[in-house]
């Protein structure tokens, strides 16, 4: 066990080396706890199969330590050379699946001590890497994923990939310790990131309106085109967002990104490089729980943040422009892409690509890429689009799909094409409780009520989150449910599809067997009430009232009060009916 915090890790880290390489050399089972801290920073995560932990542990044995590998993709965009890698490696190296993130990314799960050299070896020979995937640094850079051939989708995919470039650390030693690089004695300190990186990560996305998959409002830092005559001339940037939190603890909150100023496109990246860098020098490094972003701005205040960032730079800034967003849904299906060619969005249930008994992703996938050829892209609701394709092969791509299994996104209730959870058990140290293995057995009970009130159409945003850090975004979603404990969760009601809105606690603690009934009223309560036309995120927002991003004080305080009066409602015997 480490006395040092991560601050001190990082400080001593020779420019995140550690002892990494050494103990790659030793060989083992597992790396210790400062080592395990740096391993982040170059795209892989420690982990054990908690499944096994409790017998292991009576038999006297160690965890069954593995590790999770993260390749980062900017946008989501890659080849189906770059897929096949992967795919390969999920057999060889790993638990026979591959993990599509909701940041745009793959995630290897299963991969052993001994393997994960090669692995991350193997993930740059295909031209991508792992580098600042985790990590106190800048994440991989989403951009909108819906592959429409427009200049501005390819100004902002390559916008994307030169952010992802230029906030990488400026160490030589991922290159070292993966891919045998030359061995640097002497290196100065990162000439960005300093000796002890940012306060915590951070995450950085592009999403281009109507379309905002990628959940802009969540974003450390998110943009927005301003197009021209079918041109971006700008941005405007957004700040704050973030999502994690811990439960009971009310100096900790989600909060929704707030408009920060508009910029020239040629100016775009210098004034992103300053604003992450304002966080860099003022975000807090004592209390890793306060040092997100959001957390900054909550306590200096928006102004202050533009002041600090004016200080930086050396151009005008504007007001920032007025955006308007749709939907966070991915558009599932056969869609032409404006180029005379086609792309098709394929329903990947919780992102999770394998072969099971009934359905056979890994193969479909695999058959397609060598029979059609397409490009990729993962979306930021963990499905894939396969585009560039012609048009004739619109009728064997889905007989393709359809002999393995694979679901036609049509005959799935609109609920269930947008709906996501996290990963969670067995590898998550986090999870307080099952996510992504209980998610679809959950959707299969909530998609009959759908159903049977005529709902099977409506836009309504599902998600699930194995603990309160909120990695599947569930603070904003019109319906979410965040793990308490084991088979129980917190029941959160009145965010948005749109993305834009934050939802309420409205019952602490819920068996899991009892979610689809706790939902079951406001689904009733909608279909009966609505106005013509009405999505239930509007329908609530006119009803419910849900408040405004809250502080963090004010936020805990009103879902106590909140549970409170229900609480005392249920004790009387009394109903306990939807209250804001």
């Amino acid at each position: 066990m480490s006395n040092k915090n991560v601050e001190e890790i990082k400080r001593d880290s020779r420019g995140l080396r550690g002892h990494i390489a050494d103990a790659l050399q030793v060989g083992g089972t597992h790396f210790d706890e400062e080592n395990a801290t740096l391993l982040k920073f170059h795209g892989t995560y420690q982990q054990d199969d908690r499944d096994k932990r409790a017998a292991l542990k009576k038999e006297g044995k160690d965890k069954a330590w593995s590790f999770m590998v993260r390749t980062k993709i900017p946008g989501g965009d890659l080849s189906v050379e770059q897929f096949l890698a992967h795919d390969r490696m999920a057999d060889a190296l790993g638990n026979g699946s591959i993990r599509l993130t909701n940041r745009q990314g793959i995630q290897m799960h299963g991969v052993l001590f001994g393997s994960l050299k090669d692995c991350i070896r193997r993930i740059n020979k295909s031209g991508l890497t792992t580098r600042g995937a985790c990590g106190d640094i800048v994440r991989n850079t989403m951009a909108t994923a819906i592959p429409l051939k427009t200049a501005v989708a390819k100004e902002v995919l390559r916008f994307a990939a030169e952010i992802s470039t230029t906030f990488y650390a400026a160490s030589h030693s991922y290159s070292e310790i993966w891919l045998d690089g030359e061995k640097i004695t002497e290196e100065p300190p990162d000439p960005f990131y300093g000796e002890t990186y940012l306060p915590r990560k951070y995450k950085i996305g592009l999403a281009i309106p109507p379309f905002n998959d990628i959940d802009i409002f969540t974003q450390d830092t998110g943009l927005v085109p301003e197009v021209e005559g079918g041109e971006v001339t700008g941005y405007t940037i957004f700040v704050g967002g973030g999502f994690g939190m811990s439960h009971g603890q009310i100096q900790t909150h989600p909060a929704l990104s707030k408009p920060l100023l508009f910029v020239h496109r040629e100016n775009a990246l210098a004034a992103l490089k300053s604003v992450v860098s304002v966080q860099r020098d003022f975000g807090r490094r004592d209390d890793r729980k306060q040092a997100r972003l959001k957390y900054l701005i909550r306590d200096r205040g928006i102004e202050w943040f533009l002041d600090r960032v004016k200080e930086r730079i050396s151009f005008p800034v504007e007001a920032p422009r007025p955006v308007t967003f749709e939907s966070v849904e991915d558009s599932l299906g056969w869609h032409p892409q404006g180029d005379g060619k086609f792309f098709y969005g394929v329903f990947i249930p919780e992102g999770r690509i394998k072969d099971t008994p009934n359905v056979r992703f890994r193969t479909a996938l695999r058959e397609v890429c060598a029979r059609f050829s397409p490009s990729l892209r993962i979306t930021p609701n963990c499905n894939i689009y396969l585009y560039d394709l012609d048009a004739e092969a619109e009728g064997p791509l889905k007989a393709l799909l359809a002999s393995h299994g694979l679901a036609d996104p049509a005959k799935l209730t609109r609920a269930r094409r947008v709906a996501h959870a996290c990963v969670a058990l067995p590898t998550c140290g986090l999870a307080l409780s099952e996510s992504e293995r209980v998610f679809s057995p959950l959707m299969e009970k909530i998609d009959p009520i759908l159903r049977e009130l005529g709902l099977e159409e409506e836009p309504l945003l599902i998600r699930m989150s194995g603990c309160p850090n909120g990695c599947p975004r569930p603070y904003n979603a019109d319906i979410a449910f965040v793990g308490r404990a084991p088979g129980k969760y917190a029941l959160y009601v009145g965010g948005s599809y749109r993305g834009n809105r934050l939802a309420g606690l409205i019952e602490k603690s819920v068996a899991y067997d009892d979610l689809a009934s706790h939902i079951r009223p406001y689904l009733e309560d909608f279909a009966k009430n609505r106005k013509p036309g009405e999505s239930f995120t509007d329908y609530f927002g006119r009803t419910q009232t849900p408040g405004e991003e809250p502080s963090s004080e004010q936020f805990h305080i009103e879902l106590s009060e909140r549970q409170k009066r229900l609480d005392e409602k249920k004790k009387a015997g009394e109903p306990t009916p939807i209250e804001p």
